[in-house]
């Protein structure tokens, strides 16, 4: 051994290469280049394929591995098959005359010895090290071999665990790729039913924008499915990887929204015990779907505005300007242009939001979708509760009967409860109960906002007969309702009632308010 440049010094160089670099090929090239210097050269390192078996050449000193054809040896083929089959080293004197030795890629000296040491850890034959010294075969080889084998079982554990972060990979890569395309089904194009005209040029207006980062505001009544709408213009957009934030404004109060969406420091407020990231940060480099934006409050609006504008803003209680990368999906049931005009929305927002406008038409107005959209709620129901659910067709000519002022969520729990209400999984005519019956297949659509105000300010409109002798309190209520164009403090006001009160009886009563 004094003769070659091999000891103490290489052996503590390639340990302290394995304990350093986290980059498991860039180790074992470093590994080999210790080697190299201390006179074992053209070194390479052969990894088994967890599946196949089959030797692959992973690391090459001197050259790059990637520059050669791929190269394989099964267990038992060549000098560094046969090495990984015995799990034992192998030493040939000199490659030239050696049968076994294949020599595929072609750098190795003829006239030069080959040693094959099997890389193992834990019992498992997981590799192949092989080197060639740069000298003919002498006394000092059966120590070389030693020294190498050496090498080879330091390697193992280095190899072993890559091979572990490898396939952790690879599982999560599958875990990852499986869940996405469940999330594409689940938010993509076929969650959203319809073949009516309206709902088609729904379809194409998403298609078209989902590819791009414009601003889209989805209009609609309550109900209609907006936020499918927003799902599936994420999901099948260039940002499908990227983050997807949720936020109802109407759900928050002005000082909890601001803080909600910019988030805040440290102390900027009473119960800010720390610093706190915002949705818009959270959905950096993604999709950020404001519903309700109608709701906001002319003060926080200009707050909107500016990060719309230039994509930036400053945490509540902060000084430092955060730039985000987000595009911004929102969505209204509300008359925003009758909401411009009386100020309560400003008209700079309305237009930076009304980029893309895209209606959802309400149910009454596509009522050829009704059959198909039944069934499609009705198998989703029954994929919920793990059963067989039938919908007859007397129920569906039931359902093509209302107005469904409540849209599509009034339809889904309709059915909701006439599976649950159904024993034997048939849903029929029988199960399916309508609060107010359709008068004729022409249903005028709901007024907007203005006409609505309109109606009920008309001195010339008839008022509705509120006598409770002849109405039960829901009717009453909802006859006020309708008189007031749903509009729960003028309705309070004809019945007698307080705002509070009337709200109370809405909610016990099980009235859905209409919006407009």
């Amino acid at each position: 051994m004094s003769a070659w440049p091999i000891g103490v010094e290489t052996i503590y160089r390639v340990s302290e290469v394995l304990s350093r670099s986290l980059d498991y090929r860039q180790t074992l090239r470093d590994v080999l280049g210790a080697l190299a210097e201390a006179g074992l050269s053209r070194g390479l390192i052969s990894v088994a394929d967890p599946e196949s078996g089959e030797l692959a050449v992973t690391a090459l000193h001197g050259f790059d591995a990637a520059a050669f054809a791929p190269v394989r040896y099964q267990i038992g083929e060549g000098v560094l098959g046969l090495a990984l089959e015995v799990g034992e080293t192998i030493v040939v004197e000199n490659v030239g005359r050696d049968p076994r030795f294949l020599n595929r890629l072609g750098i190795y000296d003829p006239a030069l010895p080959f040693i094959a040491a099997p890389i193992t850890a834990g019992g498992r034959q997981l590799g192949v090290l092989a080197v060639q010294p740069e000298r003919p075969a002498s006394g000092e080889l059966k120590e070389l071999a030693r020294f190498v084998t050496m090498v080879a079982n330091l390697i193992g554990q280095s190899v072993r665990l890559a091979l572990e972060v490898e396939a952790e990979k690879q599982s999560l890569a599958e875990e990852r790729d499986s869940l996405r395309r469940t999330v594409r089904g689940k938010y993509g194009f076929d969650n959203i039913v319809g073949r009516s005209v309206k709902m088609r040029k729904v379809f194409d207006q998403v298609r078209m924008v989902a590819k791009w980062n414009t601003t889209v505001l989805i209009r609609g009544e309550t109900g209609t499915g907006k936020e499918l709408v927003a799902n599936a213009i994420h999901y099948n957009s260039p940002r499908a990887r990227g983050p997807y934030v949720r936020l109802n404004c109407a759900t928050l109060p002005e000082n909890l929204l601001e803080s909600e969406l910019f988030g805040h420091e440290k102390g900027a407020f009473t119960g800010a015990i720390g610093t706190r990231k915002g949705r818009f940060e959270a959905a950096d480099g993604g999709t950020l779907f404001l519903d309700e934006i109608g709701e906001i409050s002319p003060a926080f609006q200009a707050k909107l505005l500016r990060v719309l504008q230039e994509g930036e803003f400053e945490r509540v209680g902060g000084g430092r300007t955060l730039k985000v990368d987000v595009r911004v999906i929102a969505a209204t049931h509300r008359d925003l242009e009758a909401a411009v005009d009386a100020g309560d929305f400003r008209e700079d927002l309305y237009y930076r939001l009304n980029v893309m406008p895209i209606t959802l038409p309400p149910l009454r107005e596509r009522t050829e979708d009704i059959p198909e959209l039944a069934r499609h709620l009705v198998a989703r129901i029954a994929a919920q509760q793990g059963r067989v659910l039938t919908l007859k067709e007397d129920a569906i000519r039931r359902l093509l009967q209302y107005s469904w002022p409540g849209n599509v969520r009034e339809l889904e729990n309709c059915l909701e409860r006439a599976a649950v209400m159904s024993e034997s999984g048939i849903i029929d005519a029988s199960l399916i109960h309508l609060d107010r019956p359709r008068a004729s297949s022409a249903v005028p659509p709901a007024p907007t906002l203005r006409s609505a105000e309109t109606a009920t300010g008309s001195a010339s409109a008839p008022p509705a007969s509120l006598d409770p002798e002849k109405m039960s309190e829901r009717e009453r209520v909802i006859a006020a309702l309708e008189q007031a164009g749903w509009v729960q403090a003028k309705a309070a006001r004809l019945l007698g009632m307080t705002p509070r009160q009337i709200a109370y009886r809405i909610q016990t009563l099980g009235i859905e308010v209409k919006q407009f």
